[in-house]
């Protein structure tokens, strides 16, 4: 339900997982302002700056845009840089005192939950989605904060595994999207999934195989920036 706002004091405010959508601010002071998530024509003082944010994010990382690929070759090479990035993110973590991977930066995940998140996602949108396995789910495998009870995900939230058990389906999960590139055609990446016939996450529908395979490119890329960010965080209470 739409709400109006009129000469109230926001400031300090924080805002996590909502939806932002059709909002006009009037008269507003915006100011260290800090905004992560997903924008898509946001208009500022009559300048659409989404373009703006996009091009500096493309200059800053020249990896990023090939984390778009429009061809199997590019979805090939997108993935090749997904497994060597997280390598290093991996190593980089390892130095770290074990306690530290279970630890949350400002309420985000741990390193270790985001871990388990990509097994969710990759279980999702390739195994399901993709392969057409009804109840892929492996019971380390974490579904976004906020998720409605998903049939046949018979995880456990609050599991505490070590990095070395989150890693061992890690590498399963990431070897399975590896294998399934490998073979991918021009024509399967046109084409769209078979519903599979059994409740769940995704929905029982068919999708675009080309969507699904950007949605786990775009998990794993932002994910590892996030991943990234907070280590930086974690690595200060030990230094």
């Amino acid at each position: 339900m739409a709400q109006e706002f009129t000469d109230v004091d926001l400031s300090g405010s924080r805002f996590r997982d909502v939806l932002l959508h059709d909002v006009v601010m009037i008269g507003v002071e915006l100011a260290h302002v800090r905004i992560d998530g997903a924008i898509k024509d946001v208009v500022i003082n009559g300048v659409d700056v989404v373009p703006y944010v996009e091009a500096e994010l493309d200059r800053r990382d020249p990896e990023r845009p090939k984390m778009r690929p429009t061809d199997p070759a590019g979805f090939r090479e997108a993935w090749d840089i997904v497994e060597r990035r997280w390598a290093e993110t991996v190593a980089r973590a390892r130095v770290l005192p074990a306690a530290l991977l279970d630890e949350s930066v400002e309420g985000e995940w741990s390193f270790i939950q985001t871990l388990r998140h990509l097994t969710f996602a990759t279980d999702s949108w390739v195994t399901r989605a993709i392969l057409g396995q009804p109840t892929p789910w492996h019971r380390l495998g974490l579904p976004w904060e906020g998720a409605p009870d998903i049939p046949g995900w018979h995880g456990e939230r609050e599991a505490r595994p070590s990095l070395d058990e989150v890693l061992e389906v890690r590498r399963d999960r990431m070897a399975t999207v590896r294998a399934y590139l490998d073979d991918l055609t021009e024509q399967v990446l046109e084409s769209r999934t078979e519903p599979v016939d059994a409740p769940g996450w995704p929905p029982p529908e068919s999708f675009p195989v080309r969507r699904c395979l950007l949605i786990v490119l775009n998990e794993e890329y932002l994910h590892r920036l996030f991943a990234e960010r907070d280590l930086a965080v974690l690595e200060q209470r030990v230094s």
